[in-house]
């Protein structure tokens, strides 16, 4: 009987493992894959008006420089209402608010082809930022 119990635990054990190393296998992949996209703000605006990139996964990087308040940031499919968050791509989302020099990131974002509003609420920034993507 020990021996069943034996042979079940580590037939158990050995299929746990493997199905961890296969998610580490995928993660590990599909990190190559997402790339990075460097925003800077500054007092009332993002200093680069107009971003165009390729279809894929993209991680934002929101940098706050010299703002004296937190910032953040937000990504719109352009002709969406903005002042909606249901519009919202809330993957863009930067994961914590930003502070004065220094700089968050967003979650891993999937990009369509097509065009995108980008802003800060909380700066406030213009609302005629334009993300490309091709």
């Amino acid at each position: 009987m020990k021996k069943v119990v034996a042979i079940l635990v580590l037939a158990v054990g050995t299929v746990f493992t493997a199905n961890a190393q296969d998610k580490m296998m995928k993660d590990k992949m599909t990190s190559k894959a997402v790339k990075t996209i460097s925003l800077e703000q500054t007092e009332g605006e993002f200093t680069q008006k107009q971003v165009t990139v390729s279809e894929g996964t993209y991680i934002f990087e929101i940098a706050n420089n010299g703002v004296d308040h937190n910032v953040g940031f937000v990504l719109v499919e352009k002709g969406k209402d903005i002042s909606d968050a249901k519009n919202h791509i809330q993957t863009a989302y930067v994961t914590a608010p930003v502070g004065t020099n220094s700089t968050q990131t967003s979650k891993a974002t999937t990009l369509s082809k097509g065009e995108y509003v980008y802003f800060c609420p909380l700066n406030p920034t213009s609302t005629d930022n334009t993300l490309i993507v091709k």
